[in-house]
């Protein structure tokens, strides 16, 4: 019976994903069907701490955070949690033997957001660790399996890619953390007089970001290359679209890919995956 907890904890993050990002859901369909609930564990956990910071503000989120803090750590050595997010979260740490110290690193990005409304360089670049880049690590060590070696060679790529998707969310939900939670992530920006250079050096970062982890995606297992490429090319995307948008504009309103691009984007990757050509 102790299986059917497990499929249902797994069940509750796939659902999770599903509800909370139509695009990381349609890419870890991707992946290796041995790949999917994993990945599908980490992005359910990592959810859920997101909420606790971004969206649950009535109550007490410190309280939350910290419960939920303890509760991680203790399904983690227990092996078990009556919580199925952090169940099925468990099972992968410990499957995987991801290490505590990228989980450590997240959760301490999650506390930043509890108090910290402005950062500097070493700010950002310690949040950005944290919130995103430790996330691509965490998925990383499921795409190798077994292999530290290609781990380590990947290592950075996997780093460059959880930024690069992390400052694309900041562009876009520029409007929600500035105006609804007092947030300046991006260091030494004035939102109230956002200029073509301030945005433009943030891009220019981004594309870097992006250019980088390209290389990694490369040499990427064949079971995880094509669902992490899609994801890839999804973003770009919405980066492209952003770039377009004035300074001005883009604390407006917040910018989207539609589904029939979704579909325009899955469908080409295909194509080039099939020749050979990513």
């Amino acid at each position: 019976m102790m299986n059917l907890f497990h499929e249902l904890s797994q069940d509750c993050s796939r659902m999770t994903t599903q509800k909370y990002s139509s695009s990381f859901s349609s890419a870890i369909k991707l992946l290796h069907s041995d790949l999917r609930a994993p990945v599908c564990n980490i992005y359910g956990f990592v959810r859920f701490a997101d909420e606790i910071v971004d969206t649950f503000h009535q109550y007490d989120k410190a309280i939350l955070l910290a419960e939920f803090k303890q509760a991680t750590y203790d399904a983690i050595d227990r092996g078990i949690s009556l919580n199925p997010i952090l169940h099925s979260f468990q099972l992968t740490v410990n499957a995987y033997k991801i290490d505590r110290v990228l989980i450590d690193a997240f959760l301490h990005s999650m506390e930043l957001d509890l108090e910290k409304r402005q950062y500097d360089k070493n700010d950002y670049d310690e949040y950005i660790y944290g919130s995103a880049e430790v996330v691509g690590l965490m998925c990383l060590g499921i795409f190798c399996e077994t292999d530290s070696t290609l781990y380590e060679t990947l290592r950075p790529y996997a780093q460059s890619l959880g930024a690069a998707f992390q400052k694309v969310n900041f562009l876009r939900d520029l409007k929600a953390d500035y105006e609804g939670l007092s947030r300046v992530y991006f260091p030494g920006c004035d939102f109230s007089n956002f200029t073509v250079a301030d945005k433009a050096a943030i891009e220019a970062d981004i594309q870097k970001d992006f250019d980088h982890a390209y290389e990694g995606i490369l040499l990427l297992p064949e079971k995880a290359r094509f669902g992490v490429y899609v994801a890839y090319k999804y973003y770009q995307s919405l980066f492209r679209k952003i770039k377009k948008v004035s300074p001005q504009n883009i604390l407006e309103y917040r910018i989207r890919i539609p589904d029939y691009s979704k579909m325009f984007i899955l469908a080409a990757a295909g194509i080039r995956s099939q020749l050979n050509l990513l």
